[in-house]
């Protein structure tokens, strides 16, 4: 569906058919529109509480690209997200009515090894890593976007991006503006980075990388201040062949560490030197050759909070812009900061186009004499007692129709512990229920 609107050719250098010495323009069109009905109850939700909350997001995607080549591309692509039928205040994050989502020119501007160095200018995505601390956040009914420059580089051992950006969707940044009017990017904050890859061989690679938030807009969940990040990540894979020689079964793993310092306002307004830091570790296992192909991953996060407030620093890291639902339980009521999540996970592939997943985790507070914080980074509550935040139990189908249509059901449990129940937060356990459709095209 659709293919025949990819990489249409526009013209070969003024002749009237195509030869080797040329790259033709082409033009290409797509997009995607994606349907999710949401039941919810008992949810850590940044607007309150009702229970039981039903509602409807749409969210339609739209590009055009022009292509010569490696030489440059131009990109457009427009977005209109929205939520209706909702029981509650409706979220900055799920609305963002007929607006650009990204566009941009990318340009060859060099050669490395054989490959293009490449320019990118204008409003584009960011997305690095295992996306704890960079991405889009494709699971939100918008999405993540930033203003500026990025320059790349693929190379036979190596890779390097950095850049420089301004958020453009405020709602996925914190400020929740401009939901039904123009996008503009955030003048009070600016992100920059360097993020690079070594890999020397086929089945690991050695992530290094610094990233800088400056903000200078103190709002809820987003100090006044400059903080640097620096990290490690180490990832890969080791398959292990049967007596035939093929793969019978692949380890899996992404392991990886930073730390963070700068300065920062507490929420007292108060500036404070920062310190603080984080570490993930996944290991995961596949059956290649067995009956449904099972894998099985446990996976393990650390996020730093601070026990004392008032001690002078702030050991609170802050996540960025993360993808917290792939990680931090799929309810959505924390993000990484002054957490600990221990989790297990199992997926099997009935057939070739039905997937099941299932997961179990067990949340913590980092340090007790710190808030909870909310998948936005907000911190919520006036104290608690203890540090066991929970359990969560999720439970995930998809089913992919054919190359261009999937649809997937989920439901997910979570049964609060003492460092909910026991504040100014208690509720009853939560629950979530939802049922989603996507059309590419």
């Amino acid at each position: 569906m659709g293919d025949h609107f990819k990489d249409m050719p526009l013209g070969c250098c003024g002749n009237s058919c195509c030869s080797d010495c040329c790259d033709p323009l082409t033009l290409s069109f797509g997009g995607s529109l994606r349907y999710r009905y949401m039941n919810e109850a008992n949810r850590l939700r940044p607007m309150g509480d009702v229970n039981p909350t039903t509602y409807d997001l749409w969210r339609w995607t739209n590009y055009l690209e022009l292509n010569r080549g490696d030489d440059f591309s131009v990109f457009v692509e427009m977005i209109d997200a929205s939520i209706f039928n909702e029981d509650l205040p409706r979220l900055p994050i799920d609305e963002n009515r007929t607006d650009i989502l990204r566009a941009y020119v990318d340009l060859k501007i060099g050669e490395r090894d054989g490959n293009p160095v490449r320019l990118r200018v204008g409003r584009q995505f960011l997305k690095y890593g295992s996306q704890h601390l960079v991405s889009p956040l494709p699971w939100a009914n918008t999405i993540r976007n930033w203003d500026g420059l990025t320059l790349s580089s693929q190379g036979v051992t190596w890779d390097f991006d950095a850049f420089t950006t301004r958020p453009a969707n405020w709602a996925t940044s914190g400020t929740g503006k401009y939901p039904t009017s123009r996008d503009k990017a955030d003048e009070s904050q600016t992100f920059s980075g360097v993020y690079t890859s070594y890999h020397p061989g086929e089945s690991s690679a050695l992530d290094a990388y610094w990233f800088w938030l400056r903000e200078q807009e103190p709002l809820t969940n987003r100090m006044d201040g400059s903080r640097h990040t620096v990290g490690l990540r180490y990832w890969g894979s080791h398959p292990v062949a049967c007596c035939c020689g093929d793969v019978a079964r692949t380890w899996a793993w992404d392991i990886e560490g930073g730390y963070q310092f700068g300065h920062d306002n507490d929420l007292a307004g108060v500036e404070q030197n920062v310190s603080a830091g984080f570490f993930s570790a996944i290991l995961g296992h596949t059956w290649n050759q067995a009956t449904w192909t099972p894998t099985f991953k446990g996976l393990f996060w650390w996020g730093s909070g601070d026990n004392d407030p008032t001690g002078g620093d702030i050991n609170t890291i802050d996540t960025l812009f993360p993808f917290g639902h792939a990680y931090w339980g799929l309810v959505d009521n924390f993000g990484g900061e002054n957490l600990i999540d221990y989790s297990i996970e199992a997926s099997v592939k009935p057939t070739d186009k039905l997937t099941l997943l299932s997961a179990m985790h067990w949340f913590n507070l980092a340090e007790g004499g710190d808030r909870v914080y909310n998948i936005a980074g907000a911190p919520l509550g006036t104290g608690s007692t203890g540090s066991n935040l929970g359990q969560e139990f999720d439970v995930v189908g998809t089913y992919a129709v054919n190359k261009n249509l999937n649809v997937q059901a989920g439901y997910f449990w979570f049964w609060y512990g003492g460092a909910i129940n026991n504040g100014s937060l208690a509720r009853g356990d939560a629950r979530t229920a939802y049922l989603q459709t996507v059309l590419t095209y």
